[in-house]
């Protein structure tokens, strides 16, 4: 796949935005891209366009300038709307990067090169969309960042098999200690459990995760499970954990912020679960991970040893389809089928750990 070339000399990208809106997972995904970026042009400011729910994800990055958190709580009218915009676009930005082209999204790019911004890198648009973009690309197959980064194609820049990053504080690590030894579980082999997805298709039934957790808790005795849940999903969390018939397993009394969730993942043995957002938490802070896959393709999986996915494996998987009239893919992966390797892997990882 031949790429057109842009030879920009370092010293004229002075600005750089990078749009990746959402969803959490995916802005943690971008991260590599954004290293790649500052790592190019080290002088440039980079700065980051997306929702305020997911910049959390994005503070404390040393390759970030600044984030522009858009809250559409705050946008309630389209003549707020394009004021931000225009606040953004007025930044002086050389280099944008658009990662998805949504509506926001384009009215910024498409400001932007309003107030002279001359290199909008992107993948391959619509049509009616080509105008908004100078140099666009083909994405490339394979892991979600490799994708991503593969926009940067033009500029000479690839993925090497950088991980998500998420930069955690010290005061961040140390809350984490402290949270651990209260709920009981400092010095134990933790495991961090996210049953949760917002697409059915792609969440393992509660029940299923209670016995598997149930099973493994049997087998490995010295093992606790922290069952975390977000917004709306407590009773699922609850659901999981009485399903497991174990006191191993634990759910917080209250939320974690998604930062606090991660320095406890950054603590834990292993990450299992669905795929979705606290699983690139986990890679993105050096914790193996383990999830089931429904209508998800492998694509999401980073590509190492201690990273790894279970399928049941039927002829439609992946179907990436968000509904479904059976699930069977979900509702046939028996837990007595998930257990071996789920004790495989944090056997594995508490060896690497000792």
């Amino acid at each position: 796949m031949a790429v057109e070339r842009l030879n920009i000399p370092t010293p004229q990208v002075r600005r750089i935005l990078v749009c990746q809106l959402r969803q959490i997972g995916d802005v943690l995904l971008a991260t590599p891209a954004i290293r790649l970026l500052h790592e190019a042009y080290p002088a440039a400011e980079v700065h980051v366009f997306t929702e305020a729910r997911c910049a959390p994800v994005l503070e404390n990055n040393p390759h970030i300038a600044r984030i522009w958190a858009v809250d559409k709580k705050q946008l309630t009218h389209l003549g707020k709307e394009l004021a931000y915009y225009l606040t953004v676009a007025r930044q002086g930005f050389d280099l944008v990067v658009d990662f998805q082209q949504l509506p926001r999204i384009r009215w910024v790019v498409g400001l932007s090169r309003l107030f002279g911004c001359r290199w909008r890198l992107s993948y391959d648009p619509p049509w009616y969309n080509r105008w908004l973009y100078s140099h666009t690309t083909r994405p490339r197959d394979g892991y979600a960042a490799l994708c991503k980064a593969s926009v940067l194609e033009p500029l000479g820049l690839a993925w090497r098999g950088e991980r998500p990053e998420l930069f955690l504080r010290p005061e961040e690590t140390a809350w984490a200690g402290e949270f651990l030894a209260a709920s009981g579980l400092e010095n134990r082999t933790l495991v961090t459990v996210d049953p949760s997805h917002r697409r059915a298709t792609r969440r393992w039934p509660a029940g299923h995760f209670g016995r598997v957790l149930g099973l493994a808790a049997a087998e490995r005795p010295g093992a606790r499970f922290l069952i975390a849940w977000g917004p709306g999903e407590k009773d699922l969390a609850q659901e999981v954990a009485a399903a497991s018939g174990t006191q191993a397993c634990v759910v917080p009394d209250r939320m974690l912020t998604l930062r606090q969730l991660a320095a406890v993942q950054a603590r834990a043995a292993l990450h299992f679960g669905t795929c979705s957002a606290p699983r690139h938490l986990a890679v993105a802070v050096g914790t193996p991970t383990l999830a089931v896959l429904g209508s998800t393709s492998d694509a999401w999986t980073y590509p190492s040893p201690e990273h790894g996915d279970l399928r049941l494996g039927l002829p439609c998987q992946p179907c990436n389809r968000n509904e479904c009239d059976t699930m069977h893919c979900l509702t046939d992966l028996a837990p007595e089928a998930v257990l071996p390797e789920l004790l495989r892997r944090l056997d594995e990882a508490v060896a690497g750990n000792a």
